[in-house]
């Protein structure tokens, strides 16, 4: 029994290491969820990072086909960062958010 555990936490540690390393240039994810009358939402996004400033797409797409996206970024000098990300929903129209903020 241990020789099968040795190979199997060797290539669980491999793939660990492997997904901390991917992460910490970009990340992805897709979700889906089912509401109480059967209805599907889907959420696709990803990201990633450089330099001070991060970077993210998210699409949100409900039972109807309806979507939402949202692209933004936010940089960071100093420990004052500044964002901003633009919302875009169903007939193109788009609102646009900044914000500012101190981190220790």
């Amino acid at each position: 029994m241990k020789t099968r555990i040795a190979p199997v936490a060797l290539a669980l540690g491999l793939m660990v290491a492997g997904s901390l390393s991917a992460q910490a240039q970009g990340w992805q994810r897709n979700t889906s969820t089912t509401g109480p009358y059967g209805g599907q939402w889907a959420k696709q996004g990803s990201g990633s990072c450089s330099g001070g400033t991060c970077s993210s797409q998210q699409r949100r797409t409900g039972p109807r086909g309806n979507a939402l996206t949202r692209s933004g970024s936010t940089t960071c000098s100093g420990g004052a960062c500044n964002g901003t990300a633009t919302y875009t929903g169903p007939g193109g129209r788009s609102a646009t958010r900044t914000r500012s903020f101190t981190r220790n």
